[in-house]
Order: structure tokens, then C-alpha cells, then sequence
């Protein structure tokens, strides 16, 4: 069974896409497309612009999310998932590939995700930090006794927990686990505490749109972030949406689930190989590949 993946912020550079838009005209109408409803040429920046206009969040999240869907969309008759995943912001792009939400309904609510999560990150000092080399419920146990809020946020992989919260509790809870024996306890250069209580006013614009949106019944399973399980209910994948933007990313359980329902290989579609080296992570046997034209 194919189990396709979909990379989340973080795997941007500048010149993503570009090969797509030379050398399609699907691409490229859909590209124009994406400028036309964001207002600004997205495109500029990502073929062309800077790493500081490239990694804001209103500019990131559609950059990937475009190059990962039309990617997906340019594949054509080889683009076949029995499963897709996101991380992240990558849910949404798999609910693109697996036909539950419409290319333009989604791109509609990753701008409007990626504009209220820069409001919330803007609106209060926070960061994050990838802890390696310590148990997960070390890690947790840690974090509960830090005070000010820090949470677990991405669990990436065995060994790769990514914690979220506000600037002092990271630097303290950073400080704690290196003492407890974590290999490296590393502040990331993001701009907020993703995936923690910090993004609730994020969250609660976010549930709006959702709910105008419609959700189809996928062509094939989602495994949501929230859940790391397989989900093919529109309502159930609608609220796990909702959910994921202060609930954790299962990642290190969603790649083993998978794993356990029969995905015999992996295909990452969008920028970076991130993904594929986290599945190796999980099995360093198990076959891993780039989608590509």
C-alpha cells in the first residue's frame, strides 16, 4: 500500500515550485491561481525572494502547501494514495490529495491559518525547542513541573520531541532537560509556541472557516495529527482540524500506524526530504522516496 506524506513549515527554500511552473501549464495556471486569491505574488518569494521574506508564517504555510498539492496534482494517473498524512500544515495538503477538501477551499484556509497563527505569535513572546536523546514521557514529566506554559508539540520521531510554549518556561524547561541527560535541548528560530495553548485565539478563527467549508468523503484515509489513526468521516476529520492547532502532532505514532495498517512504502510530496528521514527513524529498511514529475 502507497502512504503518501506531506511535509509541514520548516521545509521551504528559495526556488520550490519553480521547476513545477516551467514546466507545466497545469502548474502554472494554478500557481497564478494562488496569487490571484493571496493578494501578493507568492510566487515572487518563493522562486526568487529571500529566506526572511520566505519564513514569515503568512508567506511559509502557503508556499508549501502549494508546492506539495500542485506536485501532487501535476503527478497525474501516478498519483494513486492508499493513505496520505500530514505534519502539520501538511494535513492539509493530504486532504487536497485524497479529495476531501477542494484545491481552492483549502488554499482559502491555509492563508487563513497561516494569518491567524501570525497574529497569535505576534500577540505574545513564544518560541520552541527540539529536546533529542530522552524518552517522551520524560520529556512530559518535565515539562509539567516548569511553570508558565510548555508543552509537548511535535513528537517527530523515537527520541525527537519538539516542546512549545512561552520564552522563559522553553529556556527553563531547555535548562532541565539537558540536566536530566537530553543529548540537545536546541531553541528553534520559529516565530511562536505552535501546537500549544498559546495558539487558542488562532484556533477559534480557524474553527469559523472550517465549518464554512465543505468537507468531502476522502478517496482514501487520513491519518490526522490529533488522533494518529485513520479517518475517512468528513465531520471527524473537520474537528481534528479544528483540534491540531493547540493539540500535539503524533507523528512518531501516525508513522507507526500506518506502518502497522500495511503501508509497504512511503512517497513524500512537497519540499525536503524531512519526512522520509523520519520513517527511517522508525525503520531504516523501510522503503522511502521524493515524489516527481
Amino acid at each position: 500500500m502507497k502512504a503518501y506524506v506531506f511535509p509541514g513549515q520548516g521545509a521551504q527554500f528559495i526556488g520550490m515550485g519553480k521547476d513545477l511552473y516551467d514546466s507545466s501549464a497545469a502548474a502554472k495556471e494554478l500557481f497564478d491561481q494562488a496569487n490571484e486569491h493571496l493578494g501578493f505574488s507568492i510566487t515572487d518569494i518563493m522562486f526568487s525572494g529571500t529566506d526572511q521574506e520566505l519564513k514569515q508564517t503568512k508567506v511559509t504555510q502557503p508556499a508549501i502547501f502549494l508546492h506539495s498539492v500542485i506536485l501532487a496534482k501535476t503527478i497525474g494517473n501516478a498519483f494513486k494514495p492508499d493513505m496520505v498524512a500530514g505534519h502539520s500544515l501538511g494535513e492539509f495538503s493530504a486532504l487536497v490529495a485524497n479529495n476531501c477538501l477542494d484545491f481552492s477551499d483549502a488554499l482559502k484556509l491555509v492563508h487563513a491559518r497561516a494569518l491567524a497563527m501570525q497574529k497569535a505569535c505576534e500577540a505574545k513572546p513564544s518560541t520552541m525547542a527540539a529536546i533529542l536523546g530522552l524518552e517522551d514521557n520524560i520529556v512530559e514529566d518535565i515539562c509539567s513541573e516548569i511553570e508558565g506554559i510548555v508543552v509537548a508539540a511535535n513528537y517527530n520521531c523515537p527520541g525527537q520531541l519538539v516542546i512549545s510554549g512561552e520564552v522563559d518556561a522553553i529556556n527553563l524547561a531547555c535548562e532541565s532537560l539537558t540536566n536530566a541527560g537530553a543529548r540537545r535541548a536546541l531553541v528553534l528560530p520559529v516565530g511562536g509556541a505552535f501546537h500549544s495553548p498559546l495558539m487558542e485565539p488562532a484556533k477559534f478563527e480557524l474553527e469559523e472557516a472550517i465549518k464554512a467549508t465543505t468537507f468531502n468523503t476522502p478517496s482514501c484515509p487520513v491519518y490526522q495529527n490529533v488522533t494518529a489513526s485513520a479517518v475517512s468521516n468528513p465531520a471527524e476529520i473537520q474537528k481534528n482540524l479544528i483540534a491540531q492547532l493547540t493539540a500535539p502532532v503524533k507523528w512518531t505514532q501516525t508513522m507507526q500506524q500506518m506502518i502497522a495498517d500495511g503501508a509497504s512504502e512511503v512517497i513524500e510530496c512537497g519540499p525536503g526530504k524531512v519526512l522520509q528521514g523520519l520513517f527511517k527513524k522508525i525503520d531504516r529498511k523501510f522503503p522511502t522516496s521524493s515524489a516527481s514529475l
